[in-house]
């Protein structure tokens, strides 16, 4: 029975599925002025904006 759903997921929203290979999660190390240590910021990127991304300051 399991199977059986997973399978009617995938096929109700195969757009949405593609369209979401699109999008990538970014992980960019910031590093504190006052401290010295280091946070991270995560964002959730289109593919074609990465670099874009990671050159803001």
């Amino acid at each position: 029975m399991a199977k059986a759903a997973k399978t009617a997921i995938k096929s109700k929203d195969a757009k949405a599925a593609a369209e979401s290979k699109n999008w990538t999660k970014v992980v960019r190390a910031i590093k504190s002025p006052k401290t010295g240590a280091y946070t991270f910021k995560e964002s959730i990127v289109h593919k074609d904006k990465i670099k874009e991304f990671l050159a803001q300051k």
